[in-house]
This record gives structure tokens, C-alpha cells and sequence, in this order.
């Protein structure tokens, strides 16, 4: 069974920085693509980030280029999302999700297996 268990979040003031990971079980992240969604209330979930099936190229939406870095540890089978800069608009449940697609792809139907969120809150 494939699991996706992401921390990390918490309360932060505007212009501080947070860490998620999110730690995979029942798969291995050769050839596929790891993504980071958000979705606020009222809205429909966003993609944040992506790193290719290959592992060779990350990819951001333009509201988080320059602040937001995807990285994997492939032997702790673990994907993380560094935040910096936070804005109160970052604020949102964030999900990881796995892929088997080829490529990136920020759209949420691509990707096959997903976290059960972690709760960020960006206060001004």
C-alpha cells in the first residue's frame, strides 16, 4: 500500500519560513514525479511544485518562484518543500502527491497517489 505522510506545517509569521516533508512508503520515487499542491478554502487545490519523473528539473508556480524549493532524499525516501518568504496568501492545506506521468505537470488529475495535507498558516 502506497502512503504519503507529510509534516511540518505550523503557524508563522509573514516573511518566516517553514519545511515540509513528506515521507513515502510502499513505493519507490525512481520515475516518478513529485508534486506539491495547496488548497485554500473556498478555492480549488493549486499546484505549488514540481520535480520531474526524471529527478532532472524542479518546477514552480509563478506565486512561489524565488521563495519555494522542492528537493528529494531518495534514501529516506522523503520529499521536502522549503518556504521562505512567507506571505499570508500562502495560506492553506498543503499536499505531496506522486505521479506516474512523464515530464512535469502541476495539474492535480495527473498524479496517482496523494498525503492527507498538512495544515500552514502565515499570519501579517
Amino acid at each position: 500500500e502506497v502512503q504519503l505522510v507529510e509534516s511540518g506545517g505550523g503557524l508563522v509569521q509573514a516573511g518566516g519560513s517553514l519545511r515540509l516533508s513528506c515521507a513515502a512508503s510502499g513505493l519507490s520515487f525512481d520515475g516518478y514525479g513529485v508534486g506539491w499542491f495547496r488548497q485554500a478554502p473556498g478555492k480549488e487545490r493549486e499546484g505549488v511544485s514540481c520535480l520531474s519523473s526524471s529527478h532532472g528539473a524542479t518546477y514552480y508556480s509563478d506565486s512561489v518562484t524565488g521563495r519555494f524549493t522542492i528537493s528529494t532524499d531518495d534514501a529516506k525516501m522523503t520529499v521536502y518543500l522549503q518556504m521562505n518568504s512567507l506571505k499570508p496568501e500562502d495560506t492553506a492545506v498543503y499536499f505531496c502527491a506522486v505521479g506516474a506521468f512523464a515530464g512535469w505537470t502541476l495539474r492535480p488529475y495527473d498524479y496517482d497517489f496523494w498525503g492527507q495535507g498538512t495544515q500552514v498558516t502565515v499570519s501579517s
